[in-house]
């Protein structure tokens, strides 16, 4: 069993639960149900950096990252960065996250919002929205073409962007459909966790240009990034370079800085 797996076979269970104990009444009665998402999508065509910014404490590949952040700051730092967008890992056995971490990022600022998370079921999609979420991940790997069909079209209901993450060229052909809107290339190897820019260069041929294409995992230097860029990428995903500084967001001003330099 790969650590995919191990994620997804807890996340069922996790999932049943809370279904159990918040009804999707519930969540549809949110304040911010009802709320106009912001476009990750737009904020990306828009940009010449792309820098798309995660709140992460720890991963099953490098464990603790940073316990001593607060969420508040985090976002705040980030917008004042000039980032396209913050992601938030809402995991909480393997990466020490939570909806909350997505309601306070909500509260703190005004970038569009991407629920990290490993969906595999439509209620996770309401709880995103319902937290405030604009943007809703789904993940090639562990989805059907049905399922991933199923999860995109209710998005794009609730006014939700879809970042579709996949991690090769069989990926890539069982999901491409007009219901995603970006395309995310994740350069770690899920069964060895080794990370290679290649992977989003092979791809990046075979991803129509209809789909904003974004690359994800081992982007942690300017050159990585320039690297992508004439392969047609318009987003970055960091996920770990600002998270392991004291101020990811003045690490994030200083990233981007040195990017339009």
């Amino acid at each position: 069993m790969n650590i995919l797996d191990k994620i997804t076979t807890d996340k069922r269970i996790e999932v049943n639960l809370r279904k159990q104990l918040i009804p999707t009444k519930q969540l549809e009665q949110s304040v911010l149900f009802e709320r106009n998402t912001i476009s990750l999508v737009k904020s990306l065509r828009n940009s010449n950096t792309g820098i798309i910014a995660e709140h992460k404490r720890r991963s099953p590949s490098k464990q603790v990252i940073n316990h001593n952040l607060n969420v508040f700051d985090v976002a705040r730092g980030y917008e004042n960065a000039g980032v396209c967008g913050m992601s938030v890992l809402t995991d909480g056995k393997y990466f020490g996250g939570s909806l909350d971490d997505l309601l306070t990022a909500r509260s703190s600022c005004n970038l569009p919002l991407l629920r990290k998370e490993f969906i595999i079921d439509e209620y996770q999609i309401l709880e995103a929205k319902s937290y405030g979420a604009d943007v809703i991940l789904l993940i090639a790997a562990i989805l059907t073409r049905d399922e991933i069909k199923q999860f995109s079209e209710l998005s794009k209901q609730l006014g939700l962007d879809v970042l579709l993450e996949i991690h090769n060229e069989e990926e890539l052909h069982k999901s491409i459909m007009p219901s995603l809107d970006m395309l995310g290339v994740n350069n770690r190897n899920l069964k060895t966790f080794e990370v290679s820019l290649e992977t989003s260069k092979q791809l990046s041929e075979l991803i129509p240009n209809d789909f904003v294409k974004i690359s994800e995992s081992g982007i942690s230097s300017i050159e990585a990034i320039k690297i992508l860029q004439p392969f047609g990428y318009k987003g970055f995903l960091i996920g770990e370079s600002f998270m392991k500084t004291n101020n990811p967001g003045e690490s994030a001003t200083q990233f981007i800085k040195d990017l339009q330099s």
